[in-house]
């Protein structure tokens, strides 16, 4: 069996606890408290604008899944989640690796 990336394992938390939205219409109708945005590097340049857009509405982190994030949150298609539990987004923050990386804007 294959060993699952550490920030994977929280946002397996995150379903459990169900302090997480995901697809870009969930997203797009949490009004506040959204703690981090997870975009899935597969997904299109327009997803990507506006998981751009959500970390810019709600003032928080962006991240980058490079491993698939569909394959994370167990939903084929997914390409945008916003975590909506403020211990768990630092959770996995703090594990953020090579398979999800915080984006900066250049």
């Amino acid at each position: 069996m294959e060993k699952r990336a550490k920030a994977e394992t929280y946002i397996g938390f995150c379903l459990r606890a169900r302090k997480i939205a995901l697809g870009t219409g969930a997203v797009d109708c949490l009004k506040r408290g959204v703690c981090l945005i997870i975009v899935c590097s597969t997904a299109s340049q327009n997803a990507f604008k506006l998981a751009q857009k959500f970390a810019r509405r709600h003032s928080c982190p962006l991240m980058v899944c490079r491993c698939g994030l569909e394959n994370a949150v167990h939903r084929p298609g997914c390409k945008i989640a916003a975590v909506t539990d403020v211990q768990l987004s630092k959770a996995i923050i703090s594990a953020a690796d090579e398979n999800y990386q915080l984006y900066a804007e250049a």
